[in-house]
């Protein structure tokens, strides 16, 4: 299928590794010429030049912590005018509620919150201006289904679903389409260490947690980086344009729900 996006230009946040990776991919698979960040230098540029050599796009990286106000203006200096924007950032700390105190909760806001809400009012003018965009926000199935140990997580996922209910209704009629894509479980570094850390909390192997976790989803299986890109880049083409302010659940059916 021809996802009509050969030749646009997307900014990709948190992508040298896991969901934002895949993602990353699959925008490049469809002709996407791609700004790629992440804080570290070296995974950056090795994931970036495979893409480079795979799919023939241009890549610029751009090491940077975009939770800073530092690293955001580097990021968006580099990154010009785009016309999709992927915002995506690694979740805060598991643990109990008694655990957080207010710092804790700031940081968590600024990474999953006030970030992607700094990127949208950066970005998506230009894109109204253009009269085309997409923005795809990585949340999680925790904003539908809250993960008790997690809270930190649900509680800022929770505040960035709210505006971009909102306002993904005010860009519509200027062509920016904005929506969620919530993942469920899939085979991550950062699933990697919620498992190893309920192992060590449990007594059990991390074989038998990973094992216990997967007969819990509907699918019997985590999810792959290449099925999710491929929902994001679904997401960010031509065909998306009457998905307006929507949640897109792709956990494997794990959250059971009806609507």
């Amino acid at each position: 299928m021809d996802l009509g996006i050969k030749g646009k230009k997307a900014l990709v946040c948190a992508s040298s590794k896991g969901l934002g990776l895949g993602c990353a991919r699959a925008l490049a698979e469809a002709g996407v010429d791609l700004v790629m960040n992440a804080r570290g230098k070296d995974a950056l540029e090795v994931e970036a030049q495979k893409i480079r050599e795979e799919f023939g796009v241009s890549v610029e990286t751009v090491a940077a912590d975009v939770t800073s106000e530092d690293g955001r203006a580097a990021l968006l200096k580099a990154a010009g005018e785009v016309d999709i924007l992927v915002n995506n950032a690694g979740g805060p700390p598991p643990g109990q509620w008694t655990d957080w105190e207010r710092e804790d909760f700031i940081k968590a806001l600024d990474a999953n919150m006030l970030t992607p809400i700094a990127l949208i009012k950066a970005l998506v003018p230009g894109m109204m201006e253009r009269g085309w965009g997409r923005v795809v926000n990585i949340t999680s199935v925790s904003v539908k289904a809250p993960i008790a140990v997690l809270g930190l997580s649900n509680s800022a996922r929770a505040g960035l679903t709210g505006y971009v209910a909102g306002t993904a209704r005010q860009v519509a009629p200027k062509g920016v389409i904005m929506n969620n894509l919530l993942p469920g479980l899939h085979a991550t570094n950062r699933t990697v260490s919620l498992d190893s850390a309920a192992a060590e909390a449990s007594g059990r192997s991390f074989d038998e947690v990973r094992a216990e976790k997967s007969a819990a989803i509907p699918a019997g299986r985590y999810g792959t980086i290449e099925e999710f890109g491929a929902t994001c880049a679904f997401m960010c083409s031509q065909f998306a344009g009457f998905m307006v302010g929507q949640n897109i659940l792709l956990d494997g059916g794990a959250t059971n729900t009806t609507m």
